[in-house]
């Protein structure tokens, strides 16, 4: 029930009139990859960053 209340509040920022670059942030190994992987199924372009990657913090 959480993942799917989690889902709808990504759908209404989606939709949302003034969108901001989301930004998901919380405690290790509670499921921030997996929502935001199951979310963007539905979508063709995405771009997913992990700052914990070297890669992802180069400009």
């Amino acid at each position: 029930m959480i993942k799917r209340l989690a889902i709808e509040e990504l759908e209404k920022w989606r939709t949302s009139e003034v969108r901001k670059p989301l930004v998901l942030r919380g405690a290790r190994q509670v499921g921030k990859t997996t929502l935001v992987n199951q979310f963007s199924e539905n979508y063709e372009h995405y771009l997913y960053l992990n700052l914990e990657l070297p890669e992802d913090k180069q400009p």
